[in-house]
């Protein structure tokens, strides 16, 4: 007779039961550096109402009230946080509300950013000298296109910014950014 016992191989063996441990810290360990990461390059979800506008922000992404705005001289431009983040500019009308039209502040040029001069009364890009009148048409080149426009809101001390697809009212035609 055989005197030796059978035992069964067990299901895990201590190095595997190491090295299972040892792959979950590794593995948890680089989700947790990995998260932040990835939320670090993932941009922020816009608030946006039901037609799609948004909120004016200004430099650091805090949304301006329009009372701020509004508190300025009538003919002054503010410059604020638009649609994706460009720049655009605001006018106070004499009456003391927003203009319903907003400028982007990029050339059609080269896509440069400009300011208003109000001695002028004009935007002036300084990198190739085009120029633009309080509306947005061009009055010297080299740019060929008027600059775009944005629809502006004021709802609850609140400015909505949404894309302009109207016919554009400086042409009278379908708008070149659509």
């Amino acid at each position: 007779m055989d005197d030796s016992l059978i035992l069964s191989n067990p299901s895990m063996s201590r190095r595997q039961l190491l090295n299972f441990f040892t792959g979950t810290i590794v593995a948890v360990t680089a989700s947790a550096a990995l998260y932040p990461a990835t939320k670090f390059f993932v941009p922020p979800a816009e608030s946006t109402d039901a037609d799609g506008s948004i909120l004016a922000k200004d430099q650091i992404g805090h949304p301006i009230p329009a009372s701020q705005i509004l508190a300025e001289q009538p003919g002054t431009r503010a410059l604020i946080a638009g649609l994706a983040s460009e720049p655009t500019y605001l006018t106070v009308k004499e009456d003391g509300t927003l203009d319903e039209m907003g400028i982007v502040d990029n050339c059609t040029h080269l896509g440069c950013t400009f300011p208003w001069n109000p001695v002028d009364e004009q935007f002036q890009c300084p990198c190739h000298g085009s120029r633009y009148d309080a509306q947005g048409s061009v009055e010297r080149g080299p740019a060929n296109r008027p600059l775009k426009l944005v629809h502006v809101q004021v709802r609850d001390n609140n400015i909505w910014i949404s894309p302009w697809k109207d016919t554009d009212p400086r042409t009278g035609e379908k708008p070149w950014w659509v």
